[in-house]
């Protein structure tokens, strides 16, 4: 790190990609829990607007609050990789950041229940106006990727000026509006990495990924446990409690392994285009690894006679984020690094997931599935440790 200038601050140049023990530093620790709260907002009215039987608008209103968590953190994610310099005025940007991530909770339960976005872009606005100070103080010292740090202030801060715009809009254009100013936040990276590449370091980016992974199938379990321990008192047979409980266990413990079995930094060296696919379709990984709970949480009140849901419907609502959890991790990061078995049965392994509840006995079924989906991945070691192994592997 360069020493500090005037007022104590370090000249934010880019960091060498290639930089050796680089890793997630406590800060950026710090502010994925922040966002956790915003995703368990999500998740909790997401749940309910599913045992309600309210499903299409609880997916939409959940994918659209979903969008601006993920969004937000990837930027600051991205951002940091190559401009992180951990002086105050930095952190005091990240943390002023977080505070929009507050405000965005705050106004999740809003957005679900009465189609009233007003919070939830206020609390997303100012994540962005952190953003676009740090683009700008970052384009003082961005040598060749000076243009693109440019570009990519002006382009967030007009957008912020059209989320604004937007709240003006009739209800009956919401989901519309929302597409078009999503698509216009998505190409702003494309248009700005085009005119002057940042530096990305594969190893912190991808550890930074894995570790909101973690994060997320953390709060999963939890809010799956805490619904499960409510639910003891309403239940005349543990039994189904006891499988639901045991399904949630297993199930996270089968995301963690199948999301950590590839070399994901190999995902992201090479090409733009490679990068923006793994940090894109993450959003899909994570937005289901959020969504799990909610499907527990409805399977529960439908054990308990509480949802106007009924099965087999409501037990989609655990089985799809599982399949499309499985299926994305597969499709961005095990494929390239796995050999023909592996790319046959693990996303056959997804789909059959996915119509489980079709199927007599879904709670065994789907357990049985990831555990067969693990084993064959434990047998079968990806293609860089037989490299690292030799012939005999």
């Amino acid at each position: 790190m360069a020493a500090n200038t005037g007022f104590r601050l370090t000249p934010m140049r880019p960091r060498d990609p290639q930089e050796s023990g680089r890793t997630a530093s406590t800060l950026e620790l710090f502010f994925d829990l922040v966002f956790v709260v915003a995703v368990s907002a999500a998740a909790t009215n997401l749940h309910h607007a599913l045992s309600e039987a309210h499903v299409l608008d609880g997916i939409v209103n959940y994918l659209m609050v979903f969008w601006g968590i993920w969004w937000a953190w990837m930027n600051f994610t991205w951002f940091a990789t190559s401009f992180d310099t951990d002086d105050w005025l930095y952190r005091i940007l990240t943390i002023f950041q977080m505070g929009g991530v507050l405000v965005l909770a705050a106004g999740v339960g809003p957005a679900f229940t009465e189609g009233d976005f007003t919070v939830v872009v206020a609390g997303y606005v100012i994540m962005r106006i952190s953003m676009v100070l740090q683009w700008l103080r970052a384009s003082r010292r961005a040598g060749s990727a000076r243009r693109a740090t440019q570009i990519y202030a002006i382009g967030i801060a007009v957008i912020q000026v059209l989320w604004l715009i937007r709240l003006a809009l009739p209800t009956q254009l919401s989901v519309a509006s929302f597409l078009i100013l999503a698509l216009a936040e998505l190409l702003v990276p494309v248009i700005a990495e085009r005119t002057g590449t940042t530096s990305w370091h594969p190893h912190h980016i991808t550890e930074r990924y894995g570790l909101f992974t973690l994060i997320l199938l953390g709060e999963s379990l939890l809010a799956s446990s805490n619904a499960i321990f409510e639910a003891l008192d309403s239940v005349d047979d543990l039994a189904p409690l006891i499988s639901i409980a045991a399904l949630a266990l297993a199930a996270t413990a089968a995301l963690w392994w199948i999301y950590f079995w590839p070399p994901h930094h190999r995902s992201i060296d090479g090409s733009l285009g490679r990068s923006l696919v793994y940090g894109y379709g993450h959003y899909f990984i994570f937005a289901a690894a959020g969504a799990f709970s909610a499907g527990i949480e409805v399977e529960i009140d439908v054990l308990t006679g509480h949802s106007e849901l009924h099965q087999p419907w409501a037990a989609f609502a655990y089985t799809l984020p599982l399949s499309v959890f499985v299926l994305g991790i597969w499709a961005l990061a095990i494929r390239p690094a796995a050999d023909r078995i592996v790319n046959v049965l693990l996303p056959s392994a997804g789909v059959l997931v996915l119509i489980d509840p079709l199927i007599p006995v879904p709670f065994a079924l789907t357990a049985v599935v990831l555990a067969g989906a693990v084993a064959v991945l434990v047998w079968r070691s990806p293609v860089e440790d037989k490299q690292r192994q030799g012939p005999t592997a």
